[in-house]
């Protein structure tokens, strides 16, 4: 979807009607420099008039029925209801029943994760760093939901991908003490390092906690320099927002 030079990423996953929800890319807006172009974020340095237009075009090319709830994330388990929740609240996800609610997340390596329910009357979406992945953000963001896990779909939103996601023995450890299957997720890479399946390691966590229905995992953020903003790429840069709500 392009319009008036942005553009979005469209879920590709089976919601049903009412429910909206995509990724920005950095295509677009008013930031320069290593903000370039379309940044949401507003912790990365970019100049606050430039942000302001940004998010004032966000709102107006995608028709929001409300400004996004933005949070401050620290890479946590906390998932908040956005319909209470005031901008700044901290937290690492949002969910809402109510309509007209904006959820947001945003990334530049991390990993969006959209929530949503068959009857289109609960969405989620939640931020999953390694950190907050391995710690339960995913089960943090289904337990809130009222429906069960059968009955909600995922999408895994643009992320640092497997081949550009280098970590430690630690990250390892972190997940394999949890799940030891998570092991086929690392691949060895020089000593004392791994490549990490991001999106892998979602999807094990989301099938677990009863979500058989997970899409998306295409994409590398690091890679993808035309698209992405990507912190481990460039350290400063800008963010891109993951936004779901009910029509």
């Amino acid at each position: 979807m392009t319009d008036r030079q942005l553009q979005f990423l469209n879920n590709e996953w089976p919601a049903p009607k009412g429910v909206h929800a995509l990724t920005t890319t950095r295509i677009g807006g008013a930031s320069i420099g290593p903000y370039q172009s379309f940044n949401l974020g507003s912790h990365v340095g970019d100049r606050p008039n430039a942000l302001r237009k940004n998010r004032a075009l966000l709102r107006k090319v995608l028709q929001l029925p409300a400004p996004p709830v933005w949070l401050k994330q620290v890479h946590g388990v906390a998932v908040i209801d956005a319909a209470v929740a005031h901008v700044g609240t901290t937290a690492d996800g949002a969910y809402t029943r109510r309509k007209g609610i904006v959820c947001a997340v945003l990334t530049a390596d991390c990993l969006p994760i959209f929530l949503c329910n068959r009857a289109a009357t609960e969405v989620a979406v939640l931020h999953a760093g390694w950190r907050g992945l391995a710690a339960g953000v995913v089960e943090a963001g289904i337990k809130k939901m009222q429906s069960p896990p059968a009955e909600l779909f995922a999408w895994l939103g643009p992320a640092i991908g497997p081949n550009a996601f280098e970590v430690g023995d630690d990250v390892r450890t972190a997940f394999i003490q949890h799940d030891a299957a998570a092991a086929r997720a690392f691949v060895p890479g020089v000593p004392g390092r791994w490549l990490a399946d991001l999106y892998m390691l979602a999807g094990r966590r989301l099938r677990a906690a009863g979500v058989n229905s997970v899409q998306g995992g295409q994409y590398c953020t690091v890679t993808q320099t035309d698209l992405f903003f990507s912190f481990r790429r460039d350290g400063a840069t800008g963010r891109m927002a993951s936004l779901i709500w009910l029509e």
